[in-house]
C-alpha cells in the first residue's frame, strides 16, 4: 500500500487519498463498535436506545458507564465490551496515523538514500 524506502515520495494527493481511506476505516470501526455496544446494552440491560447509545459511546471514549448495570449478564457484557473498546481504540489510532507516520519517516529518511 505504501511506497518502499527506495522509491520516491508519493505525491501529496496520494497521501491525502491514503489519509481519507484510513479515516474512513477508522470511522467504520467506530460505528461498528457503537452498534455492538448499543445492541448489547439494549439486550442485556433492557435500556432505552438513547441510554444504550450513551453507555456505548462513553465506554468507547473510555469515560465509563453512565447508567448503573443491574444484571449479571449486563456486567459481563460491559466488562468484555470495555476491554474490546480499549483494543479498538488502539487499532483505530494505528490505522488513522499509519499514513501520517509513514510519510513523516519517508520524508525524514529521503536524504539518506544513495
Amino acid at each position: 500500500m505504501f511506497e518502499k524506502s527506495h522509491e520516491h515520495i508519493a505525491p501529496f494527493s496520494t497521501f491525502l487519498l491514503r489519509l481519507f481511506y484510513s479515516i474512513s476505516i477508522g470511522l467504520f470501526l467506530i460505528a461498528a463498535t457503537l452498534v455492538i455496544g448499543i445492541i448489547g446494552f439494549r439486550f442485556y440491560e433492557n435500556m432505552e436506545w438513547m441510554d444504550a447509545y450513551m453507555n456505548a459511546a462513553m465506554t468507547l471514549a473510555d469515560m465509563g458507564l453512565v447508567n448503573p448495570i443491574a444484571t449479571n449478564g449486563g456486567k459481563i457484557f460491559a466488562g468484555i465490551y470495555a476491554l474490546f473498546c480499549g483494543l479498538i481504540f488502539i487499532s483505530i489510532m494505528g490505522v488513522v496515523f499509519a499514513p501520517i507516520i509513514h510519510r513523516f519517516f519517508h520524508v525524514f529518511h529521503h536524504n539518506d538514500r544513495k
